[in-house]
């Protein structure tokens, strides 16, 4: 089915009607739960969210989600400055603060989970939990609204370097600065190019600055993940031949390639996995060779 995405920004009041409305659709699929009531900019809280929903809980009592509408909210937002934009949850468990936008990105998602916040989407997405009574989860819907545009390519040769040296195990909790990062990332990798990746770096949540100045890495497992999905495979030159060398043989023979390379061959794909956990049998063998020793 076609989804027709809008491209129009949903600011203030606009937005906070619309994201009452998806909140009551989502609310409305839950089955067992009547009586329930959601309210834009409730008379008795004049800061601090913009929508809330009163839930009877099934053995009595009530639960009470706080939504946050923000129009395109950041991941350095809610990791940073939640204390003053993103308050805390309260001790009482049926009080959920729930972060809603036109549109959530994995990246947002997962902050919001690790600080235990609900969040929605116009499109439908949605992680809502509240304590004894239900949680809703829903994903893979297509945005409605324009995504926002990534701040950096993570996917270029010249992007990986940087990511590659935050990333490396002998870099570990070490303190940069961009001129550092440049060093560790050469060639070819200016420092207009580094500012602009640690720019995106940070407002993903991924790095964090220091009082003192400069910055370190603060979630390497999530940028790993995000890297991963943006590398592009096609990017590669591919090449296929044919050998009659088999098993013990063609790995001695790719052992060779890869001393005669210099450590400039690598096995790939399904190959590389092979050794780590068997589990799909086919007849290529991937390799990673360095554009100099295709030949």
């Amino acid at each position: 089915m076609a989804v027709s995405v809008n491209n129009q920004e949903l600011k203030g009041a606009v937005l906070e009607r619309a994201l009452a409305q998806r909140l009551r659709e989502l609310l409305s699929g839950v089955a067992w739960l009547k009586g329930w009531e959601v309210e834009i900019d409730p008379a008795e809280y004049r800061t601090g969210f913009d929508i809330k929903a009163t839930l009877p809980l099934p053995k009595g009592g009530k639960a009470e989600l706080w939504v946050v509408c923000k129009s395109n909210p950041r991941p350095h937002q809610i990791a940073y400055d939640r204390t003053q934009d993103f308050p805390s949850p309260q001790r009482n468990p049926n009080r959920v603060w729930v972060l809603a936008a036109p549109f959530i990105s994995p990246r947002m998602a997962q902050l919001c989970q690790e600080l235990k916040w609900g969040w929605f989407d116009l499109a439908g997405n949605s992680h809502l939990s509240v304590p004894d009574a239900f949680q809703l989860d829903r994903t893979g819907q297509p945005p409605i609204h324009r995504v926002p545009k990534a701040g950096a390519n993570l996917s270029t040769p010249e992007a990986a370097r940087i990511v590659r040296a935050l990333l490396a195990p002998e870099n570990a909790g070490r303190k940069w600065t961009q001129r550092d990062l440049q060093a560790h990332a050469r060639p070819n990798v200016s420092l207009g190019l580094v500012n602009k990746v640690v720019r995106h770096l940070h407002d993903q949540a991924f790095i964090e600055g220091l009082p003192d100045g400069g910055f370190k890495l603060r979630a390497p497992v999530e940028l790993l993940t995000a890297w991963r999905d943006a590398y592009r495979f096609d990017r590669h030159q591919r090449r296929s031949y044919f050998t009659l060398l088999k098993g013990r043989r063609l790995q001695e023979a790719l052992w060779k390639l890869e001393s005669l390379t210099g450590g400039h061959a690598a096995y790939a794909a399904f190959s590389a996995a092979d050794f780590q956990a068997p589990h799909v049998r086919q007849p290529k063998t991937w390799l990673y060779v360095a554009a100099d020793w295709e030949e």
